[in-house]
């Protein structure tokens, strides 16, 4: 049997970026200060290079990104020429599962020892206080009217989804019932809904099965990665980043105005 399924992650790390700008705060009100947070994600780094970027990170520690002893070593470094300046704090992120060995507790017990006598440290688990409150794709409104509208849009948009995959369970049945049995033999039988750019595309599962880890439950390839530079960049790294990129234009269909319309405007 045929199966439609769909799947659109919404929402952005909002309780998460709020707690790391309240931190940031407290550590504000101090000198020579830097707090080691962990976020959730399993093994997926999104939370903590998302939340990263928005609460201004030195450094963010995820499972996609291998690191080593060097570069624990070099964020540390950074943090000490930090200090000398007038930004006497730091932020330093690690996902959960980033590194087995490499630990919360062994990330707070290196800086605080490297950087003993330079600035202190203070970690922070966060947890499940991650998941509080209501997110949507841009932001949070606290005005009802403002509210009520993003709950409409959020549903309008369940529902296209929903009816869209109706559409396409009722015309892939329609298409593989032959002699009174349903045969669903083909990949394109089997399918995943979701959003690519700025389009809903029905992807085949086993077309997927080779862009995913099954063990960590992870795409191969993630589209996010590319912001990565943007934090050593925003941080003041002294280094130079190759963030060039190629692209494609979208096809555009422009309408030319027939010879004859363009005649007898003349």
């Amino acid at each position: 049997m045929a199966t439609a399924v769909k799947h659109l992650v919404r929402g952005f790390p909002q309780p998460e970026t709020l707690t790391c700008d309240r931190i940031k705060q407290s550590a504000s009100g101090t000198k020579r200060r830097v707090f080691i947070i962990e976020t959730m994600g399993g093994y997926c780094g999104y939370l903590a290079t998302v939340g990263g970027l928005a609460a201004g990170a030195d450094a963010v520690y995820i499972y996609e990104e291998p690191f080593d002893i060097r570069d624990l070593q070099a964020n540390v470094e950074h943090l000490t020429q930090k200090m000398k300046t007038s930004i006497q704090r730091g932020l330093v992120i690690r996902n959960e599962n980033c590194n087995e060995n490499f630990t919360t507790d062994f990330i707070y017990q290196l800086y605080s020892e490297e950087g003993r006598g330079v600035f202190d440290c203070r970690k922070n688990i966060l947890g499940h206080m991650q998941q509080v409150g209501r997110t949507t794709a841009n932001t949070h409104f606290t005005e009802p009217a403002l509210e009520e509208l993003r709950l409409h849009s959020i549903r309008n948009f369940g529902t296209k989804v929903a009816a869209k995959a109706m559409q396409w369970v009722t015309r892939t049945l329609k298409d593989s019932y032959k002699g009174g049995r349903v045969f669903a033999s083909s990949e394109d039988t089997a399918c995943l809904l979701g959003m690519r750019r700025r389009a809903m595309v029905f992807q085949p599962v086993a077309q997927l099965r080779v862009e995913t880890d099954f063990v960590h439950r992870i795409p191969k390839e993630q589209w996010w990665l590319k912001l990565r530079p943007l934090m050593k960049i925003l941080a003041k790294y002294k280094t130079s980043y190759d963030v060039s990129d190629s692209g494609q234009l979208e096809h555009v269909t422009r309408v030319r105005p027939r010879e004859s319309d363009a005649s007898a405007a003349i």
